[in-house]
């Protein structure tokens, strides 16, 4: 049968009509279904690295980079001085420190060596000595290569080129007037002799020792003396800050600072330095501080945040 005519209207496919709700329902599903893409999207996605979660990884990583393993766990870099990436704003790259361990710990197997005089400008004066030791045989030697070992380490973070003038890896010494060479010959911007020093029980505290003004035979410290006291006086206030210590109670007056002509150290340097004597040996409070892994940690800290600030002006 036919359905061809023009009088014939011909039934419309079933079809039509399922199409018109399907494009009903498509519309209003699409918008739904593309937020809902989006917001996957932008949450990273399934475990799989997605884009989003890479960069959220990436953000964490750049929040704790620099930081000290001893914050607190989410605190910002920003919030610490010594916690700037090497390069970064704020870096120390380019800048040379020199970290001078007071007393090879195997100096004592070589007691004539150290014992030979050098001259220091002023005088002469022996080689070295053994440093002095706690009660319980805990030495000033030790005590002064492990917080060398963490200043270099937080010092580097700031991206600085640090320096040690023994590392325990020579039979004996450097002498005094070698340790000043090596800073010099560096070039150094700062260096610092680290002490603990074998006064009597009761006298406590830290300070610092300053150079000053000598004019003698090889030693010539009169450009460096300025210098110095600013880099002293900023590691006396950041060392007490960091560790909770006091200055000394026997010299210094209670400034935490001292001035000498006597130490060949500083004597034949001819950039800026100074030592710090970190606490007092022989004094059962003061040695229960030195002892401690922790409390050297604090120590090497302060002495990094003052070098730090120095070398920032």
């Amino acid at each position: 049968m036919s359905y061809v005519g023009p009088d014939f209207d011909p039934p419309r496919p079933r079809r039509s009509a399922l199409r018109r709700t399907l494009t009903v329902v498509l519309a209003a599903l699409v918008p739904g279904a593309l937020l809902g893409w989006l917001a996957f999207e932008t949450l990273g996605g399934a475990d799989d690295g997605g884009p989003g979660r890479a960069a959220g990884a990436t953000s964490s990583t750049a929040r704790s980079a620099g930081g000290d393993p001893d914050d607190k766990p989410g605190a910002s870099a920003s919030q610490s001085p010594t916690a700037s990436a090497p390069g970064g704003v704020g870096s120390l790259a380019g800048k040379v420190v020199v970290i001078d361990p007071g007393h090879n710990p195997a100096n004592f197997a070589h007691t004539a060596e150290i014992n030979s005089k050098v001259d220091i400008g002023t005088h002469k004066k022996e080689c070295d000595t053994t440093g002095t030791a706690t009660n319980s045989g805990y030495t000033e030697a030790a005590f002064t290569l492990d917080v060398a070992h963490r200043l270099r380490t937080l010092l580097e973070r700031q991206g600085a080129t640090v320096k040690l003038t023994q590392d325990a890896d020579r039979p004996y010494g450097p002498c005094i007037d070698e340790r000043a060479r090596i800073g010099n010959s560096a070039q150094a911007d700062a260096v610092v002799s680290v002490h603990a020093d074998g006064a009597a029980s009761g006298q406590r505290g830290f300070h610092v020792i300053l150079p000053g003004a000598v004019h003698e035979g090889g030693a010539d410290t009169r450009a460096i003396v300025a210098p110095s006291r600013e880099l002293g006086e900023l590691i006396a206030d950041d060392f007490a800050e960091s560790t909770g210590t006091s200055p000394s109670n026997y010299v210094g007056g209670g400034t935490g600072l001292v001035t000498r002509e006597d130490l060949g150290g500083l004597n034949l340097s001819t950039v800026p330095k100074v030592f710090i004597e970190c606490g007092n040996m022989r004094d059962s409070k003061d040695a229960a501080l030195l002892t401690s892994g922790a409390w050297r940690q604090k120590a090497a800290q302060g002495i990094s945040e003052g070098i730090v600030s120095f070398l920032r002006g």
